[in-house]
């Protein structure tokens, strides 16, 4: 019997087809090997994209899922499915590198502790600079918003090589845009809760695993490009109101219950500072959002009773300094 290929880049797929027309060469081109296999996780598109995929990639997998069950839900569950000790999550408007994967397994088999990894990331728009969502490599700040090693709030930095190392660097969190995970430290860490739906669930995946020792690492050696955006522009609405309700949700489950209450109880102060920040801007939409995320956060918190004892926000990278929230 065969045995599975040690790795799986796993891209999710909803109604994607001009995405997959775009980015997909570069991955087949440049995913090759017997020991990894390129898997699409169809999310009950409409659009002709798995007919395509079928007729235009006969050699890539096909997992369908009969109705769209969002970022975390279908990767969590494709990611359950798929045999492989190593799996990547590659949206699907990214257009990779010779050498993205092999760098990415290089530092994951010779790093034991490591959950998962990340390449930088650059923008496939402009690519002399940071993508948003990862750049150089996630961080948290001291009020538990994340930001980036290249980009803070919705304002990236230019590539000249200051984030790069011939090393791995630790960071908090590791891009879902992108990102090599331990399976087994996946599977250990309960996955990628499907109730985020969108946005943050794989900074809240990558919080549980460093709860069970685990490191999280950004790999500057791979590079990729990330078209992003794509789905939910940034600034639209539906994104910030899915940031600052995940946000909270997060923070809620991943830290201990005593300091989570008061802590959560100023995060939301400044919260409700960027509510009247939207509001001056004239950004009533985005003020609405804030307050719609404050109250799903409120209904939904209550399904997580299992807090964990340890406190890793001041040990999380990037916790000695602030960031500018409304762009996150």
């Amino acid at each position: 019997m065969t045995a599975a290929p040690k790795t799986a880049v796993i891209i999710l797929n909803w109604n994607g087809l001009e995405m997959m027309r775009r980015f997909l060469p570069s991955v087949v081109r440049f995913t090759e090997g017997e020991d990894v296999r390129v898997i699409v996780a169809d999310n009950g598109s409409t659009d002709g994209s798995t007919d395509w995929l079928r007729a235009a990639y006969p050699q890539v997998e096909l997992i369908s899922f009969e109705e769209n069950l969002g970022f975390a839900g279908g990767y969590d569950k494709a990611i359950r499915m798929v045999e492989a000790e190593y799996v990547v999550l590659l949206n699907s408007d990214v257009e990779v590198t010779p050498g993205w994967w092999q760098t990415l397994l290089e530092v994951i088999e010779s790093h034991p502790e490591a959950g998962a990894v990340q390449p930088k990331i650059l923008s496939a728009r402009e690519k002399s600079e940071f993508e948003h969502a990862g750049a150089a490599g996630g961080l948290i700040d001291r009020m538990g918003y994340p930001y980036c090693r290249g980009r803070r709030g919705g304002k990236t930095e230019r590539d000249r090589g200051q984030y790069d190392s011939p090393q791995p660097v630790e960071i908090a969190w590791a891009s879902g845009a992108a990102m090599m995970v331990r399976r087994r430290a996946f599977l250990d860490a309960g996955g990628l809760d499907p109730d985020f739906f969108a946005h943050m669930e794989e900074i809240d995946l990558c919080w549980r695993m460093r709860l069970n020792g685990y490191r999280i690492y950004a790999v500057t050696g791979s590079v990729v490009y990330h078209y992003g955006g794509g789905a939910l522009p940034y600034g639209n609405p539906r994104k910030t109101y899915l940031n600052f309700r995940n946000n909270l949700l997060m923070l809620h489950k991943n830290l201990p219950r005593k300091y989570g209450r008061r802590f959560l109880f100023r995060r939301r102060l400044m919260d409700t500072f960027a509510f009247f920040l939207f509001l001056c801007k004239g950004e009533l939409k985005n003020a609405k959002a804030v307050v719609r995320a404050h109250r799903d956060f409120k209904k939904m918190r209550a399904k997580y009773t299992d807090f964990p004892d340890k406190n890793l926000l001041r040990q999380l990278p990037g916790t000695d300094k602030f960031s500018n929230f409304l762009g996150f």
